[in-house]
């Protein structure tokens, strides 16, 4: 099942999207709340009825024309107002890249325990235009992963259990400005200010009983479900990126378990999955660097269109655009 979350009346509308139509919960069942929040509240229960609900849809009991058509809205995040993001570090092919890319050694304790850091949960958004400011075009970056959302509250949660606490998958791009983000992790805490500003997800939400087809068994030592999808990245119709999400070493379920230890997980928190391997500029630039001594680095600058596509999770579309405002915080620092 896709849930779509849409602007109606200056309301987030949550939706199905079936047969590239939108259903309104009303249509489903006249209890159901209509934004994804307060579905994720009470997830165990209305489950089963939007299921219901997508079942009478494809099986004609609720008329097509009744839906209303993908295109004509305007869709924001899958959850527009989550109550925290977290963003892992899972991949070993990307971390080892760009540490070697960069003449450093791959860290011992990745083999150890997931991380993760959290952002700015207020500058999650959809697909669309992402305001950048004039210190972010320093070597302005994507990074192509998948997410995914909280479905219930938990605390303490064993990575045995952690995939019952998934709601569904979706893309993000973590943009990041790199010159920002390298500045403020010298004083070894961060990132901040190169991560803050926008973290795109989208287009949609994709139930697990969607993505049972593509389970496969995780890594070798880890525990969790695993999906074999493939994960690629755009730039002006250029493939810069080309993945799967199989090859997560930490699995979802292991990151959960950790964010858990001791503290509260809730409904519509969004944990992501980190860069896959060849995910970012930041990789592809040492990368090309290493082999090509001429290589000419790439970085994201305005008008670039950033299209990330994931089997099973869509398309999602993102314009580089910039802010008014000229304030520059790289020039106030102190010599």
């Amino acid at each position: 099942m896709k849930l779509v979350s849409y602007l109606l009346d200056e309301h987030d509308q949550l939706a199905i999207l079936v047969d590239g139509f939108l259903f309104d919960m009303e249509l489903i069942h006249p209890d159901l709340p209509n934004s994804i929040n307060m579905i994720l509240n009470y997830w165990d229960e209305f489950l089963p009825v939007l299921q219901a609900g997508e079942i009478a849809i494809q099986e004609g009991h609720i008329a097509m024309e009744r839906g209303i058509a993908y295109d004509s809205v305007d869709k924001v995040a899958p959850v527009p107002f989550p109550p925290s993001c977290r963003d892992g570090y899972a991949f070993y092919q990307h971390v080892a890249t760009a540490r070697r890319n960069r003449g450093t050694q791959m860290i011992a304790e990745f083999e150890q325990y997931p991380v993760f850091y959290f952002t700015n949960h207020h500058s999650i958004q959809g697909a669309g235009d992402i305001k950048c400011m004039p210190d972010h075009f320093e070597k302005l970056d994507f990074e192509l992963e998948a997410a995914i959302v909280i479905s219930k509250h938990g605390r303490n949660i064993r990575a045995e259990d952690a995939d019952e606490y998934i709601a569904g998958l979706m893309i993000m791009n973590d943009i990041s400005a790199r010159k920002l983000q390298m500045e403020e992790m010298l004083l070894n805490l961060g990132p901040a200010k190169g991560k803050d500003f926008a973290t795109a997800t989208g287009p949609y939400l994709v139930t697990l009983d969607e993505l049972q087809q593509f389970e496969t068994a995780c890594k070798e030592g880890h525990v969790g479900k695993s999906w074999d999808l493939r994960m690629q990245c755009r730039i002006n119709g250029k493939q810069v990126s080309d993945g799967n999400l199989k090859d997560m070493d930490w699995t979802f379920a292991e990151i959960i378990e950790r964010a858990s230890y001791g503290a509260d997980l809730y409904p519509g928190d969004i944990i992501g999955s980190g860069t896959v391997g060849t995910g970012c500029f930041l990789e592809l630039n040492g990368t090309g660097k290493l082999n090509d001594p001429n290589y000419e680095e790439q970085w994201l600058k305005e008008g670039d269109e950033v299209e990330m596509e994931i089997d099973g999770l869509g398309i999602l579309t993102n314009m580089i655009v910039t802010e008014e405002d000229d304030f520059s915080i790289l020039a106030r620092k102190r010599k």
